[in-house]
């Protein structure tokens, strides 16, 4: 009886070991990424400052260009509200779709324990409740003096739930990778985030 209640805590243990390292490991966020360039090399001055369609006026656009902005920093862009180069015009949609893991013939509830790649859990779950969204972000860079768009990417990631403002930074770093000259025609970009 005491060798099974041993074995039962040295499993339990080395389950809440395998649990924690999966919270300590990375995610991997596969973007695919297409970016279409009118620049031969860096621009110099890079100063920016962020433009906004009409429909972009609200305050929860401030956060967006807050998110987009080290990643454009990243790249050798400067913000200069005063005395900018280019703009820079930023956009993202996030829309929750169905997971290609659920199972729509099952809508009953379960009970169990598990782990896996992302999580770790106990408890009850649904069938059909397994978050998966489909992001995208976008970034137009325009040069002032001419009004000309002289770069454009998008990046887009279908993948499962994250706080946005975790994942929407990398995606719009996935988007400005190959500045100024990218590779033509659609590529994927990885971007290890800490789990």
């Amino acid at each position: 009886m005491k060798s099974s209640l041993n074995r039962w805590w040295a499993w339990l243990l080395a389950a809440s070991v395998l649990a924690l390292a999966g919270c300590a490991s990375t995610y991997t966020l596969d973007n695919t990424v297409q970016s279409f360039s009118q620049l031969a090399e860096a621009p110099a001055p890079s100063t920016y400052r962020f433009e906004r369609l009409p429909s972009q006026q609200h305050i929860d656009h401030a956060a967006l260009e807050a998110l987009a902005d080290p990643a454009l920093y990243q790249a050798g862009f400067r913000r200069d509200d005063n005395n900018p180069r280019y703009s820079v015009q930023v956009s993202a949609s996030v829309v929750r779709v169905l997971s290609p893991w659920a199972d729509p013939w099952w809508n009953g509830w379960g009970w169990g324990y598990g782990y896996g790649r992302h999580y770790a859990f106990y408890g009850m779950w649904s069938g059909m409740d397994y978050p998966w969204y489909h992001r995208e972000v976008n970034v137009i860079i325009r040069d002032l003096s001419s009004n000309r768009v002289v770069y454009e990417t998008r990046a887009i990631n279908d993948g499962p739930w994250r706080d946005q403002t975790y994942v929407l930074p990398a995606m719009f770093q996935a988007a400005m990778q190959g500045f100024p000259v990218p590779p033509p025609g659609p590529r994927v970009v990885n971007i290890q985030l800490a789990g």
